[in-house]
């Protein structure tokens, strides 16, 4: 597994590469954003770690402009812990984040939950379809697929919706969506969850703004209707 660690703070850097090797994952780093965005284009990745604030371009920046050509699953790290920040950072596409200072032990924790989930897919004999209405799902690809049109996700997008469309009709609230998503507690804004929706809907529903599969349980939580 090949892992790139971005952030400006050198010895940080060192120490998380440091711990990363010695779990047996390949490591590349970076200082700065555009570095970042040029190794993601030209070597592949299976996840990537990058740091909120940096000079020039910054992980923000960074994010949006890797999640225009891959959908690598990102673990931001910031100082910053306002849910706004949060909030931010997963609009741009961040799978994750996690707050400086961190315990290392969680965030290898977080690592290889995400790593476990993107490969289990890939593990698997054949190609698998799950359709419910009018969308499918390649449970091997990890993309939707909507009037033939194959769509790409993010990882937390795909998890979130493979997890509605299996269970359509459940509604589920935003503290049970960050628990089984996310794969653990969050005690902070459940908006991130509404995030998620959101851009599920701009790149599922024919009609975002009017769902039809996407559906809102108003007081309660999110369903799929199929």
């Amino acid at each position: 597994m090949k892992i790139l660690v971005v952030d400006d703070e050198r010895l940080l850097v060192k120490g998380i590469r440091f711990n990363l090797e010695n779990e047996g994952y390949e490591v590349a780093v970076a200082y700065e954003g555009r570095t970042a965005v040029e190794l993601a284009k030209q070597q592949s990745f299976d996840l990537i770690i990058l740091d909120l604030m940096m000079p020039e371009v910054d992980g923000l920046q960074a994010c949006m402009q890797i999640r225009e050509f891959s959908n690598v699953p990102i673990i931001m790290l910031t100082a910053r812990s306002e849910d706004a920040d949060k909030l931010m950072g997963f609009e741009c596409g961040a799978d994750d984040y996690v707050t400086k200072p961190f315990n290392i032990l969680e965030l290898k924790a977080r690592i290889r939950a995400m790593l476990r989930r993107a490969a289990a897919p890939s593990q698997q004999e054949r190609a698998s379809l799950l359709t419910v209405g009018e969308l499918s799902l390649d449970t091997e690809q990890r993309v939707a697929i909507r009037d033939g049109e194959t769509i790409e996700l993010t990882a937390k997008e795909y998890d979130l919706i493979e997890l509605l469309m299996k269970n359509p009709r459940r509604v589920y609230s935003r503290e049970s969506l960050m628990n089984l998503v996310w794969g653990y507690s969050y005690a902070g804004d459940y908006r991130t969850v509404d995030v998620h929706i959101r851009r599920l809907r701009e790149k599922l529903e024919k009609e975002p703004a009017e769902p039809v599969n996407i559906m809102t349980k108003w007081g309660v939580g999110y369903y799929f209707k199929g």
